[in-house]
């Protein structure tokens, strides 16, 4: 499928918050785990996290081409505005270390609202490549705009 295609198809009501296997222990805690099942939205291929955000800074503000995310609140909150090639957009507040939000490729993303003390952990589908990002919203809105038969 070409990028084209991607930015085409994919909508904001493909992006959905999915609860993590959680261990609940009264005595010393709880465990939330993620990793590679059959159930998974995709297989992870790279983890980072975001913290120290100053108030009134926002993260994300661009899409990817092929590459899935899952983002986690590990700690405090923040919230996640998704727009999609209709231009429709999903606001998604991310506040519980057990939910995740799997957020598919060719959507706009933009992170704000970041609690005093918030952590962010990503789980990504690929290795970093800046050529999968489209950091320019003119370029997302052309992208998406874009019919595959365009390019001949």
């Amino acid at each position: 499928m070409t990028t084209e295609e991607i930015f085409a198809l994919a909508t904001v009501g493909d992006c959905r918050t999915i609860q993590l296997e959680s261990h609940q222990n009264q005595r010393n805690g709880n465990l939330t785990l993620m990793q590679n099942t059959p159930e998974a939205p995709f297989k992870i291929r790279r983890i980072y996290y975001l913290y120290d955000i100053p108030a009134g800074e926002s993260r994300g503000g661009h899409a990817h081409r092929e590459l899935h995310e899952m983002l986690v609140a590990t700690s405090g909150s923040f919230s996640v505005t998704l727009t999609d090639a209709l231009g429709n957009k999903k606001n998604v507040m991310l506040n519980r270390p057990n939910t995740g939000l799997h957020i598919v490729p060719g959507i706009w993303r933009t992170l704000q609202d970041f609690s005093s003390g918030a952590v962010c952990l990503v789980l990504a589908s690929m290795p970093y490549d800046e050529n999968e990002y489209v950091r320019s919203y003119d370029e997302f809105v052309k992208l998406k705009n874009k019919k595959p038969h365009d390019n001949v």
